[in-house]
């Protein structure tokens, strides 16, 4: 949550939630209340009132009086005081004044924006799919590809202590100038962020962008969506506006304008035929206002070209947005169209050649399906069985003719120009130590986005040595505290980490990563295995707490006495509540939930707490937004697959009453369910073969 949200651009809107909240505390949502609770206020209503922590009016407190030397002079016949999120504005605007600000013009041809955007358009309404397109979708979109090349027009500038800092933000944060009417007629402007846009493909990033406007137009918005931007868009040319220089916040590094798009003011009374028989386009003019304490004027120009050059179609800016959003035929040809006289001249394709794709085409396939069959799985050394459908000998594959096939007619994201460099890529990616099992999925934009993924190897980037160090404490205090409860309570029952250390540091990637999409709560449900360490060290129980468990007879929180001899094997039962701080300095909320013998059952507990967090009351209809809470639930193998009730909560978890937008499901499979054998516990292969039946 931004704590600064009355020093943003949304603080006329912040505003004026805080004089709702001062009239009725239940008409705002849980999320702004907390934050007013907390101390973040705005401006006291002009009655001179405002509601005291338990919500009773109390009297405005009385500023130092101090006398006037003189009078001072009254304001002219007319002049209204402007009060309330007016106010609010006017002293943004003021402090905008303190950021010295330049700003770069650039008229841009959008023969091309107009045309594909109609094309794809066209191609949305043929396949039956009810999303449009926008200029500023558009637009919006190429500014976070340019920001991608020129990052510097995302930074800010720090002052602290005297000391200037050049702060380069994790990532791009665009915010979205949204016209709003307020409850009492008034129009006014919020600034709603897209979070992380340049991790989003186009339909991610076109989504991202109409449920931010859709919030913010029925007045959903939240303040954890206000927070962060580090560059903002606004569309003045949606009002015919030609030009516009608008006022930089400070905290941002750039605010881009966009203006009307309209043929050049000298042809206005040109008719349409004859201009386009004069090959005279439409324009637009973009405008680029940035700090330029941190920002020269040649880093903006440049930025503004790279916008000009994509939007005109450059870098196959429009192929990509049709590839992503699965229109375009190119994106399933082997190699593009060329024309005709072209064709005639490289001649007919070799069967034989043919013959060889088709047959590296079935080798990927292959490692897509099969590859977690030759993986390296057993922690404990066991070789894998393998598939004789990875092995390209049998398909005709020689080196010569693996070295003559492009990687890119495979549709393959490993590294490699041709089959023969991408194909060891292909073996360490899907045989390695990590396996995928993804081809069972049904909905093809999934199955594409997890290959991409999976093969471009975006997720598995060397640690940094920071990284890395962090990580060894981590594993060190984890493999500390089942070593000390191994020597000091020798002999009682424990449900021990080891084999599963790695359980504590995938919950704080977890976490951490929920926290910077703005998830305010993680719930966590799990069995006894590893338990206690996830207490301690995930949701912050006291060490002492633990060890009064073992021994007994001590007093824990709230005064409570332990039994003599201890609790037992009940301490694996408890839950607890904590918060996580991230790394960036998060706080997010973790609760653990309370988990009987029966081990599965807490999951469905899991997903329901999680839905009621997901869920706002506010009014006569409820306002789920799947975002504000991550379930996560931890599973022992055998448990997974062998308790029915696993079955009945994911078959639940699509529909539209039950579903959280998505539970994170982790199996802790240490090869012994409880006192089980894995070839004595189930039928399938792997623990986790029962979801497959479910799209998971």
């Amino acid at each position: 949550m931004d704590s600064n949200v009355f020093t943003t651009a949304n603080a006329g809107f912040a505003q004026a939630m805080y004089e709702e909240f001062l009239r009725d505390p239940a008409a705002v949502g849980a999320e702004w209340r907390r934050l007013f609770e907390s101390g973040i206020v705005g401006e006291a209503p002009s009655n001179g009132t405002h509601r005291s922590g338990n919500g009773a009016a109390a009297p405005a407190a009385e500023s130092p009086k101090v006398t006037p030397s003189a009078s001072p002079a009254p304001p002219p016949v007319g002049a209204i005081p402007i009060k309330g999120p007016a106010a609010r504005l006017v002293a943004n605007m003021n402090e905008s004044l303190t950021v010295p600000t330049a700003t770069t013009f650039r008229v841009v041809a959008v023969g091309a924006l107009e045309e594909r955007r109609r094309r794809l358009n066209a191609a949305l309404q043929a396949a039956g799919r009810g999303e449009k397109i926008s200029f500023t979708h558009l637009i919006a979109y190429a500014l976070v590809q340019a920001t991608k090349q020129h990052p510097v027009m995302g930074h800010t500038l720090l002052l602290r202590d005297g000391q200037s800092y050049r702060v380069q933000p994790q990532g791009i944060a665009l915010g979205l100038a949204v016209d709003v009417q307020r409850k009492d007629g008034s129009r006014g402007l919020v600034v709603p962020v897209i979070k992380r846009a340049e991790t989003l493909e186009f339909g991610a990033f076109h989504s991202a962008y109409e449920g931010l406007v859709e919030k913010a137009r029925q007045n959903k918005l939240m303040p954890d969506d206000f927070a962060g931007a580090t560059m903002s868009l606004t569309n003045p040319g949606g009002l015919g506006t030609v030009a516009s220089v608008p006022r930089l916040m400070a905290g941002q590094g750039s605010i881009i304008a966009v203006g009307a798009i309209g043929y050049p003011a000298e042809f206005g009374g040109v008719p349409d035929a004859r201009l386009r028989e004069f090959g005279v386009s439409k324009v637009m003019t973009i405008t680029s206002t940035y700090d330029h304490r941190i920002i020269q004027g040649a880093e903006s120009g440049a930025f503004l070209a790279t916008v000009d050059r994509l939007l005109d179609g450059e870098e196959g800016f429009y192929d990509l947005i049709e590839e992503n959003l699965h229109l375009s035929s190119v994106s399933y040809e082997v190699v593009k169209a060329t024309p005709a006289a072209r064709r005639d001249e490289s001649g007919p394709i070799a069967p034989d050649m043919l013959y060889h794709v088709a047959a590296a085409m079935a080798l990927v396939k292959a490692f897509r399906m099969h590859g977690h069959l030759a993986a390296h799985l057993d922690p404990l050394g066991t070789a894998p069985i393998g598939d004789p459908a990875l092995n390209p000998g049998p398909l005709g594959l020689t080196p010569e003719i693996m070295a003559a096939i492009p990687s890119k007619v495979l549709r393959i994201a490993v590294p490699g120009a041709t089959l023969a460099e991408s194909y060891p890529c292909l073996q360490a990616t899907y045989c390695g130590t990590l396996a995928y099992e993804i081809e069972h999925i049904s909905v093809h934009d999934e199955r594409v986005w997890l290959r991409q993924k999976i093969e471009s190897g975006e997720f598995r980037q060397p640690m940094a040595p920071d990284e890395r160090r962090r990580l060894l404490q981590r594993l060190t205090g984890v493999e500390s505290l089942e070593r000390f409860l191994h020597k000091a309570y020798l002999g009682q029952k424990r449900f021990s980490i080891e084999g599963v250390d790695l359980l504590v540091p995938m919950l704080d990637l977890t976490i951490e990563l929920a926290a910077d999409e703005g998830a305010r709560d993680v719930v966590i449900g799990m069995a006894h295995r590893g338990r206690l360490n996830v207490l301690a060290h995930t949701v912050g129980r006291p060490y002492e707490t633990i060890f009064a468990e073992f021994e007994g007879g001590r007093h824990v929180e709230g005064g409570q006495l332990t039994p003599e001899g201890g609790t037992g094997d009940v301490k694996y039962h408890h839950g607890a509540e904590g918060a996580y701080v991230t790394p960036g300095g998060k706080a997010i909320t973790v609760t653990l939930s309370p988990n009987p013998s029966h081990l599965e059952f807490v999951g469905p507990v899991v997903d329901g707490r999680a839905r009621a967090k997901q869920t706002q009351r506010r009014g006569r209809e409820p306002h789920y937004d799947p975002t504000v809470a991550l379930p996560v639930v931890i599973h022992g193998d055998a448990a997974f697959a062998g308790q029915g009730v696993v079955a009945e909560m994911l078959n639940l978890g699509a529909l539209a009453g039950y579903r959280t937008g998505g539970t994170l499901h982790i199996i802790t499979n240490n090869q012994v369910g409880f006192t089980t054998d894995m070839g004595d516990a189930r039928s399938t292969r792997y623990a986790s073969d029962l979801a497959k039946g479910f799209d998971i």
